[in-house]
Parts: C-alpha cells; sequence; structure tokens
C-alpha cells in the first residue's frame, strides 16, 4: 500500500496500534475508533500527534468533541459502491470545520480520486501502482469547478466575480 498526499508518495508516519496493545510513549498512533471513545484519558495524554480509523457505519458526530485532540481522521471503503465516507468527509469538513488530515483508505478506484479531493480528502492509501498515476493525472486534470468543494476550493462563478468584487471595492473607497 501506498500514502499519497499533496500528489506526492509519502511515508505514514502514523503507527497502527492494536486496540490489545498499550500505546507507544511517543510518536503518531493510529487507533481505532472504539478505542479511541473508551480510552479517551489516555489517548489524550498520548505525547504525539493521534489518528482514527472511523467506519463508515457511525456517525461522525460522536468525534465532534474530540476533534480538537485529532489531526487524522482515516475513512474507510468497504467498497467501491459505499460512498457513506464521502458524505462523512464533507462533514467533517463544513460542519465540524475539521482541518486534519482525511485519509481515504479501502477499496478506492482511480476514478473516484477527484470526487474524494473535491469532498475533503486530501490522503490516500493506495494498494495499486498503477493508480498512483492516475491520481497525480486526475488532480491535475481540472482546475475548474462550477460547484463548490469541501476542499476549499472556490466554484468558477467565485473566480469571475473575484475582478469585479475588487473593483467595486476600490470604486467605493
Amino acid at each position: 500500500m501506498q500514502l499519497i498526499k499533496n500528489g506526492e508518495i509519502i511515508k505514514d508516519p502514523y503507527c497502527r496500534v492494536p486496540d490489545d496493545a498499550p500505546l507507544p510513549g511517543e510518536g503518531a498512533v493510529l487507533v481505532s475508533a472504539d478505542r479511541l471513545l473508551a480510552d479517551m484519558d489516555a489517548i489524550a495524554r498520548h505525547q504525539g500527534t493521534v489518528g482514527v480509523l472511523w467506519p463508515n457505519d457511525r456517525s461522525v458526530s460522536e468525534l465532534a468533541p474530540h476533534l480538537d485532540r485529532i489531526a487524522l481522521i482515516v475513512l474507510g471503503f468497504p467498497s467501491f459502491r459505499d460512498g457513506r465516507a464521502y458524505s462523512q468527509a464533507r462533514i467533517l469538513r463544513e460542519r465540524f470545520g475539521f482541518r486534519g488530515e482525511l485519509r481515504a483508505a479501502g477499496q478506492i478506484l482511480r476514478d473516484q480520486f477527484l470526487f474524494l479531493l473535491r469532498s475533503g480528502f486530501d490522503a490516500f492509501e493506495v494498494t495499486k501502482d498503477h493508480d498512483i498515476a492516475a491520481f497525480t493525472d486526475s488532480v491535475r486534470r481540472y482546475s475548474v469547478f462550477y460547484q463548490p468543494g469541501a476542499n476549499g476550493s472556490p466554484p468558477v462563478f467565485r473566480r469571475r466575480l473575484a475582478p469585479f468584487h475588487a473593483q467595486c471595492a476600490t470604486a467605493c473607497d
């Protein structure tokens, strides 16, 4: 499995810690949703960044009180036909204002990469090496969108109106 972030292959800085294993003293750790919610006091004392593996059949509103202590949320795609993680990503970005890393994991098809970016994901666990090139191509292929996205890119109508708004602001001064 390769990890892609910002269009580059990177080494995963997070250590996946099984539920029955003790947390390491420091460093970036990735824990299950059950462990995070059951053991939040110990996790809050951990010296290092904390990430959580969040299943797509669980409400992300359970994470809301803990988002200030979480640096990474890994949302799962158990099947390429199951798109619940798209909604989870948008809710985390738009409703709860999560600014940490959102990572897509599981059954991800190359056709979905651009939609994942637009939904707010910024990192991807890619299982097929030939999908890496497809991902970087899809990221560069489109630079303008009609719809607003959870990734913060403005829709085309806002870009078109920006010079007009700047002109009006100057004229009003």
